[in-house]
């Protein structure tokens, strides 16, 4: 690499750092500076208060638990910070997905909930007490272990899931809106990639006045209908469609074939246009307001289907995958099968997040903390992202040799950025010299914190789905 890109790429380094800088409203140079020892630290982060003892913070620990407690993120101007680093050519592609930040053993934790954790190692528990965050990702079209994080939101409890999601995604597109292309086109329309937990008929009619596409798993035992007229009481829906079904006389409207890949072998993706499910009054769509003998919306749009040859480890598909896409134009089937395959590359990033950068490792009482801790934690990820083409591989001694012309993996790139810093310099001022506090009052006693129920064990007056819709009937 040349010494002009290399000049570039930290001074785009070093714009970030002093932007990010000013997002922090209250104990900002203590919440940089533990942003900073989070990825100048070679070890994973297994408690904060290891990272008090890192040369870059050059603070107390006291100082580093009150920036968690006292602190303030301005996260508006973090969002548009992050929204910035997107590229301006070529289409834009996210991955929306959640995941737990487990608080099981921390009673006096508000607002916790049971939340799906697909890594319970004994088989039988498949939830995890704790906080969901909603992640907003931007995708690479290529094979990577990188994505940039655009957007995070922590969900609270007894909210809507699709509602929650649908203002997220709605709030990160006006951002692209408002950002202008060098050339002073528009915008093509971005594809949002999701997991088989989100609702794809409500995320539609939620987003259906919105220039996207959404790409959506559904599950292999689902049934949908064409909305041709037929006989019957489906008269209305038309003709039944079942995805599990042995043998199926409905001939695709689309099909594409690619003869052979590195990974999958032959693949087949066929599509059926204009279908939609069958919609209840429970969850998004109990919160439309319609009449209750009133007809519910039909949701119409195209099921994808997607045959491989073989899985990447040469095993044999032991069931075939079925995608969900609306939008304002005809899917394309070669982009929709390689971009959900780009979805897992998040899971990348929630390793790396919780297991060497110490996401889940911070024991914070109150979520807001949390909520904090986890912009530390994304601003820290993405200065990673910023110079992931421009250090030397520091490998271990056991490891493999980096592949040539490969960008370096995110825990390489986090062992040399240590000299980057040294060279870029840091925008927070070193610390003020102050002497011990008195300490505790005589005579004045700690009192007991308030303990809080999970989500699951409150009380309530009336029966809940869940989506959060009360239903007292």
């Amino acid at each position: 690499m040349s010494l002009l890109a290399d000049s570039e790429e930290l001074s785009e380094l070093s714009s970030f750092r002093a932007r990010f800088h000013d997002c922090l409203e209250t104990r900002a140079d203590a919440l940089f500076e533990l942003a900073d020892a989070v990825i100048c630290t070679d070890r994973p982060v297994t408690s904060l208060v290891e990272l008090s003892l890192a040369s870059v913070f050059r603070r107390g620990r006291g100082a580093l638990y009150d920036a968690l407690a006292n602190g303030r993120v301005d996260e508006e101007r973090m969002r548009d910070l992050l929204a910035d680093r997107l590229p301006t050519d070529g289409p834009l592609m996210f991955g929306v997905d959640a995941t737990a930040f487990p608080r099981p053993n921390a009673e006096c934790s508000p607002d916790r909930g049971h939340h799906y954790a697909p890594c319970r190692c004994d088989g039988a528990r498949k939830t995890v007490v704790g906080w969901q965050f909603q992640w907003i990702t931007g995708l690479e079209w290529g094979t990577s272990s990188w994505t940039l994080p655009v957007d995070v939101r922590r969900l609270p409890e007894n909210t809507c899931p699709v509602a929650e999601t649908a203002r997220q995604i709605r709030q990160l597109v006006g951002r692209l809106i408002a950002r202008e292309r060098p050339d002073g086109s528009r915008w093509p329309a971005p594809l949002f990639v999701l997991d088989q937990g989100y609702c794809g008929a409500g995320l539609s009619h939620a987003l259906a006045d919105l220039d996207v596409q959404l790409l959506v798993r559904i599950g292999g035992d689902g049934v949908f209908y064409d909305g041709w007229p037929g006989p019957g009481r489906n008269g209305v829906h038309g003709r039944r469609f079942e995805l599990d079904a042995a043998v199926n006389l409905r001939r695709p409207d689309r099909l594409h074939v690619v003869a052979d890949t590195r990974r999958h072998g032959r693949v087949e993706i066929r599509a059926w246009s204009g279908m939609h499910r069958k919609v209840h009054r429970v969850g998004y769509f109990a919160r439309l307001g319609a009449p209750l003998f009133g007809r519910l919306p039909i949701v119409e749009g195209t099921v994808i289907e997607v045959r491989v040859e073989r899985l990447p480890d040469g095993r044999a598909p032991h069931r075939t995958m079925w995608l969900w896409h609306s939008g304002p134009e005809e899917p394309d089937l070669d982009v929709c099968w390689r971009a959900y395959q780009r979805r897992f590359d998040m899971e990348h990033t929630f390793r790396l997040l919780k297991s060497y950068l110490g996401w889940t490792a911070a024991r914070v009482r109150h979520p807001e903390q949390a909520v904090r801790w986890t912009w530390l934690l994304v601003a820290a990820y993405v200065q990673l992202w910023l110079v992931r083409g421009l250090p030397k591989d520091l490998r271990r001694p056991w490891e493999r040799r980096a592949r040539p012309g490969r960008v370096l993996t995110p825990v390489r790139v986090r062992r040399a950025f240590r000299h980057m810093r040294d060279r870029v310099g840091t925008p927070a001022r070193g610390p003020k010299f102050t002497r011990p506090g008195p300490g505790r009052p005589p005579g004045r006693r700690n009192t007991p914190a308030p303990r809080h129920l999970i989500g699951s064990e409150r009380p309530k007056e009336g029966k809940t789905d869940s989506n959060g819709v009360e239903d007292k009937g």
